[in-house]
Parts: structure tokens; C-alpha cells; sequence
């Protein structure tokens, strides 16, 4: 099957970038795409992205090869019966969700398993909507594929091929599997960021030290924390049993190191800090993974008038733009007094070089 024509049903940051992915790769798709906001579609028309604003679900989808399915979690799966009357034969209805089990279900409950094969692009940003998605996010980025029981192989090699052309990693699983995987890397880290913010929140004092002294490692495991509330309440409840289970895991393992701690058992703590040293340095960090890693460095410079426009000046002369810059009052892992964060990973290699021409002292 030769995709000519796709819909988007929600066009946020991944329904967003997905389909700039697709037109860069194909200009000559033809882009559907039906959201609440319409002023978000006008733009994507505007951008060159989406070629027919839709007003809803209707006769138009049947023109359609494949249909994305762009919505939090829950409304996707409400979805799936909007769009099952007007699917072509051979058309092919996904989703971005980053649950599978409970959208699998509710296609086996509808007689949709011929059509529907699961998606997961593992990348994303605290930052949410249309406006922020590029053509480049999923590049590199694992692209889960998880196929029905009906699922042809022809159809599933179609899904491979639109994630290959969109940059990303295909990757072909079991639904049950993933979320079994997703509960354990993606969705339990979420909330264990959210709850020691909350506990640092409720433990700090009136004046708010704990607050204002926040740096290095606390912001490093916690700025997943910033994401988008009412998504992480839909992903925690479709993947609840998968997450109780290794969350009731990971609190076995917290009460084991309480105990060795209460213990004064330093060798148990060493081991734990090697061993987990040891397992964090074999993953690859070349994945995006859920959340698009910051491409940043720190430098250390004089606080001096105008030293920080001296440093952009340089910079900017070379064409490289800057996401953003901040000051660390907190250098308690030995960062520069200014850390620079950039959009993109070779950008932030050409400052590194170029700053250290003008023997700027650079640290990772």
C-alpha cells in the first residue's frame, strides 16, 4: 500500500511533529487534520503542513491510508468508533498513545483488529501543543509498533516504513509487553519526580530554603515533573496495574535501603551507588527517549558587566542560536557560574568549540 492521503485526529506536539515529519519526507502527502482548536489548524495550513482543515469525523476520512490518532490516551480510545465508519479498505487507524493495553482492548471489543496497529514515539518536551512541535523530534527516537492479532505483515511493514521516514527507530512489540516496559522507565519515573517535588514542597520551611537551594541533581531527576498534569493522570490510570506492580517493587527497594541505612551498612550503600553507576553508564544516551534530553553545557565566567552579552555576541556571530541561558547560584557538582542550553545537540557542540577558542573554561 502506497500512503498517499493521512488524517490526524488531535494535532498537538506529537500529531504536530508526525505529520511535519511526513511532509518533509513526502511533500506530496495529502495532510487531514481535526482538532478543537481550529486557529492551531489554520496555522499547520498556513505552515504548508496541513492540506484540508477538517470539522470533524466524517465522509473526507475515507480517502485516507492511515489515520493517527493524536489525543490524550482516554480520548483516543473514544475515537476509534468515530472513525470505524469510514475506513477504506486496507486503511490503517494508529495511535501515538503511550499506553497500548486498554486502546487494544477497546479495538477487540469493536472488531477493529484488521485495522489497527498501536504506536508509541517515544520523544516528546515539557513544552505541549502545536506551536512547539518541529520535523525533527522523532529523529533517532524509538518508534514502538504494536501490532493486533489481526494484523497483516504488509500492514505492519507500512507502519515500520512511515516511522523510518519520519527519522525514528521502529520497534515491533506486543502491546502487553510495552506497557509492562513503559510502566517501569517512562511512566513510574514520572511519579517519582512528582511526589519528592511534593515532598520537598511540604517539608520545606516558611522561608522556602529548600526552594531557593534546588539545583544540580534535585532539577536533573525532577524536571519531568513540569509535564502536562491531565496527561500523566490518563496514562497512570490505562497502565495502572503495570505501574502498582513495579511501583510496589520500588518501594520494596526503598524500605531495603532505609534498613541498610538505619544499619550504618555502608558496604550495602556503596554496592548500591556501584551497581547502579555501573547499569546507568551502559544505556545509550543517544535515544531521546520520552522526553528530548537538554543539550546543554555550563561556563564558567567573571561577574562582570556585559560578560554574558560578550559570550552571545560570539555565539550569535557563528549563526548559533541559544534556548536559553541561566545563572547557577547552586555549583555544588563544580558547573560554570552560567549554564547556555541549546535547540539542538550540534549546536551546542559548534559554542563548545568555538568558546573554547576564546579560552572560556567549558563543563559538561
Amino acid at each position: 500500500m502506497t500512503v498517499s492521503a493521512v488524517a490526524f485526529i488531535g494535532l498537538g506536539l506529537i500529531g504536530g511533529s508526525v505529520a511535519r515529519g511526513l511532509k518533509r519526507a513526502r511533500p506530496d502527502i495529502r495532510i487531514m487534520a481535526y482538532m478543537r482548536t481550529r486557529s492551531k489548524l489554520e496555522q499547520a495550513q498556513k505552515d504548508g503542513i496541513v492540506d484540508v482543515i477538517l470539522d470533524g469525523i466524517g465522509e473526507e476520512l475515507k480517502e485516507c491510508d492511515l489515520i493517527f490518532l493524536c489525543t490524550p490516551v482516554e480520548y483516543n480510545a473514544q475515537y476509534l468508533s468515530a472513525v470505524l465508519p469510514y475506513l477504506k479498505d486496507g486503511a490503517i487507524v494508529t495511535d501515538v498513545g503511550s499506553t497500548k493495553t486498554d486502546i487494544h482492548e477497546h479495538v477487540k471489543r469493536l472488531g477493529m483488529e484488521s485495522a489497527f496497529i498501536g504506536g508509541h514515539p517515544m520523544a516528546g518536551s515539557e513544552k505541549t501543543g502545536y506551536e512547539n512541535s518541529t520535523d525533527h523530534l522523532l529523529e533517532n527516537a524509538y518508534y514502538i509498533i504494536t501490532p493486533s492479532a489481526l494484523s497483516g505483515d504488509e500492514a505492519v511493514g507500512q507502519m515500520v516504513k512511515v516511522a523510518e521516514m519520519i527519522g525514528a527507530i521502529p520497534i515491533v512489540l506486543d502491546y502487553r509487553r510495552h506497557d509492562q516496559i513503559t510502566a517501569a522507565i517512562s511512566h513510574l519515573p514520572h511519579v517519582i519526580a512528582s511526589t519528592l517535588v511534593n515532598l520537598v514542597r511540604d517539608s520545606d520551611s516558611e522561608e522556602g530554603m529548600m526552594k531557593q537551594l534546588a539545583a544540580g541533581g534535585f532539577k536533573d531527576i525532577t524536571r519531568i515533573a513540569s509535564s502536562s498534569p491531565e496527561m500523566w493522570e490518563q496514562i497512570c490510570m490505562t497502565n495502572r496495574q503495570n505501574l502498582a506492580d513495579i511501583l510496589r517493587a520500588y518501594i520494596d527497594c526503598l524500605k531495603k535501603t532505609l534498613g541498610q541505612l538505619e544499619q550504618a551498612d555502608n558496604q550495602a550503600l556503596y554496592d548500591l551507588f556501584e551497581t547502579s553507576r555501573a547499569y546507568r553508564n551502559s544505556i545509550s544516551d543517544k535515544s531521546k527517549g520520552a522526553i528530548v534530553p537538554e543539550y546543554s553545557f555550563t561556563v564558567d565566567i567573571a561577574d562582570e558587566v556585559g560578560s554574558i552579552s560578550t559570550l552571545s555576541v560570539i555565539l550569535a556571530a557563528k549563526g548559533i542560536s541559544i534556548k536559553n541561558i541561566g545563572i547557577n547560584h547552586n555549583r555544588e557538582h563544580g558547573e560554570g557560574a552560567l549554564r547556555i542550553s541549546f535547540y539542538e545537540k550540534d549546536a551546542m557542540e559548534a559554542a563548545w568549540r568555538y568558546l573554547e577558542k576564546y579560552h572560556y573554561e567549558l563543563m559538561e
